[in-house]
């Protein structure tokens, strides 16, 4: 990597989550008041609306109210997201529901058209009420589009922007580990010869040691890639817990539930590292007795993570650290997943929990969208 390029890359002024979430605001304001202001007065001066109020000021105001909620309605349900989720079921729910609706208003009760000629008022009643119909269901169709064209613009604006925003955060680090970083081969190289001088002195430092290059090598390969297998990251987490447990003696026990239907699937690498390394930090003891929980399901593309210990050191450093870490997690969580993504904390009688849920296919569709 050209070193010089990539500080080039880092010198304008970054994209932060603040500022993206301001833009957005600013951004769904300004199409909000273009619909409101421009679109659907546009729409009922110039359409069928404005002959309607002659004869029915009550229908004409229901069928604009209608319309207006059908486009706040679209936006709300996020359809954009479900379609790209393939979630055809609730979009299947949500289609009838607006089609429900529409029809409903169709059929308003409204006044017989008065004509000279007493036998055509019914036809033409009838003619007219058709007429109001298919434009009705028209312009429904109009405001519907309209929705869906700015949601998905929106959808596809916000993940390019997060896109950029992890890039940049990319870049960031691999510039720290270029700054600090030994020359892997050199390191490596160290490592096996080191390995050599271990062999046949202890099993237990053999495994340890290997546990450790595979850690190493972990982190280095990873540095260039957006994402891994979980798979390969839970093979990294149980290196990560069995380095831990060999520094440590037998007062901590450590429970690991890990479930996977599919190890290709993917996720951003060491995601999850630092909530595990603050369950051993604070959740470990050499002289008293504590239970380490390390939970991780991964079910149709949909993560589970949880971790459980109780405080046994370090709690005035817990409490002060903790949360500056956690909003950071928080922060790449929102970047990686935003909206497809559950994180809560507990901390109750000292005893410190972490709730993670993640829609890994949202993910891979986000990388699909970007051209990765």
């Amino acid at each position: 990597m050209n070193v010089g390029r990539l500080i080039w890359s880092l010198e304008p002024a970054r994209l932060n989550f603040a500022s993206m979430k301001s833009l957005d605001i600013k951004t769904n304001l300004i199409f909000d008041l273009f619909f409101g202001l421009v679109f659907m007065p546009l729409l009922v001066f110039w359409g069928p609306p404005h002959y309607w109020w002659s004869f029915s000021p009550v229908f004409t105001a229901l069928a604009v109210v209608y319309l207006y909620g059908c486009y706040f309605a679209t936006k709300a349900l996020g359809l954009p997201g479900l379609i790209l989720s393939r979630s055809y079921r609730r979009l299947a729910v949500i289609a009838a529901t607006l089609a429900l609706l529409t029809y409903l208003l169709t059929c308003f009760p409204l006044p017989e058209v008065n004509f000279v000629i007493p036998s055509m008022s019914e036809y033409q009643t009838r003619v007219r009420n058709y007429n109001m119909a298919i434009s009705l269901w028209f312009m429904f169709s109009v405001v519907i589009g309209y929705s869906l064209t700015v949601a998905f613009i929106k959808e596809l604006y916000s993940r390019k922007l997060q896109q950029s925003i992890l890039e940049n955060q990319r870049d960031k680090a691999e510039l720290s580990l270029l700054k600090a970083q030994i020359n892997p081969h050199f390191l490596f190289n160290t490592l096996n010869s080191l390995y050599s001088l271990v062999i046949g002195t202890s099993q237990k430092a053999e495994d340890a040691f290997v546990k450790f290059t595979e850690l190493l090598q972990y982190t280095y390969v990873t540095a260039e890639r957006d994402r891994v297998s979980v798979d390969e990251e839970i093979n990294y987490i149980n290196n990560y817990i069995d380095l831990e447990l060999i520094r440590l003696d037998s007062h901590t026990k450590v429970e690991r539930d890990f479930a996977v239907d599919n190890p290709a699937v993917e996720l951003p690498p060491m995601i999850l590292l630092t909530f595990i390394e603050n369950a051993f930090k604070y959740g470990a003891s050499t002289s008293a007795s504590c239970h380490i929980l390390i939970r991780l399901h991964v079910n149709e593309g949909h993560l589970l993570f949880e971790t459980e210990n109780r405080i046994m050191r370090h709690a005035d450093e817990f409490r002060e650290t903790m949360p500056v870490g956690l909003n950071n997690c928080r922060s790449r969580l929102a970047a990686l997943f935003p909206g497809r993504h559950c994180f809560d904390i507990d901390e109750t009688d000292g005893v410190f929990k972490i709730h993670l849920t993640i829609d890994l296919n949202a993910y891979e569709q986000t990388h699909q969208m970007c051209g990765h």
